[in-house]
């Protein structure tokens, strides 16, 4: 019994250390302006397994990069309307619980998740953003911080400061995400002819591979 009870302990710890060095898993997203590469982060594992499912299905393949604002963000996945109150939504599209993580924020090529104002700062499950933002000084972040109740820690203000990023969604917005290799993509969006409300006078398509551990390795070289 002694002894059964030891192994179930090893066990145990081994399931708990293997839990917590959880490889990452990665993301191609391919577009006709060229293509990057996101790690997804176990810190937000509602988000990343809601992501990782609607690209396993292809869902995101049907959809395009429909608004495109720069020195904000890149958005795609749906329409907002899809989400206005007398739609009916597909089985796709609900809300998920936030996940805040102080150390996910939002600095350029950051990946998060859309919402409307719902109170509890819900996600949409198929709505996505690429950060692009923009840089910010001390002054402009001390008001941020007053206006939208956020505590930057010193290193992000650095960021903030010196790589740029959109420091008012922090706490606000789930950050699931980031882009790894490929962050000129961004530039090359941004670049793109869009009317005032940011959507593309060309549809941008998209299209999403989940990578295999030896894919990723090999794309990351």
């Amino acid at each position: 019994m002694k002894r059964s009870l030891f192994l179930l302990s090893i066990m145990s710890c081994l399931c708990v250390n293997t839990f917590g060095q959880q490889k990452n898993q990665y993301v191609k997203i391919e577009t006709p302006q060229g293509w990057c590469i996101v790690k997804l982060f176990n810190e937000t594992p509602l988000h990343r397994d809601n992501f990782i499912k609607l690209v396993k299905s292809h869902y995101f393949d049907a959809t395009t990069f429909n608004r495109i604002l720069k020195k904000f963000v890149i958005q795609g996945g749906d329409p907002d309307s899809l989400y206005e109150k007398g739609h009916t939504l597909k089985p796709q599209q609900k809300w998920l619980a936030p996940e805040f993580a102080d150390s996910l924020y939002h600095r350029r090529g950051m990946v998060a998740m859309g919402r409307d104002d719902n109170p509890t700062q819900s996600s949409f499950t198929t709505q996505f953003y690429i950060v692009d933002g923009h840089t910010w000084t001390d002054e402009q972040l001390d008001a941020i911080s007053q206006k939208y109740k956020v505590n930057f820690r010193q290193a992000h203000r650095q960021v903030y400061r010196t790589v740029g990023g959109t420091p008012h969604l922090d706490q606000h917005y789930t950050v699931f995400g980031e882009i790894v290799k490929g962050l000129g993509l961004i530039d090359k969006l941004t670049s793109l002819q869009v009317d005032q409300a940011g959507n593309p006078a060309i549809p941008v398509w998209m299209k999403l591979t989940l990578l295999t551990p030896k894919q990723a390795a090999a794309a990351l070289k």
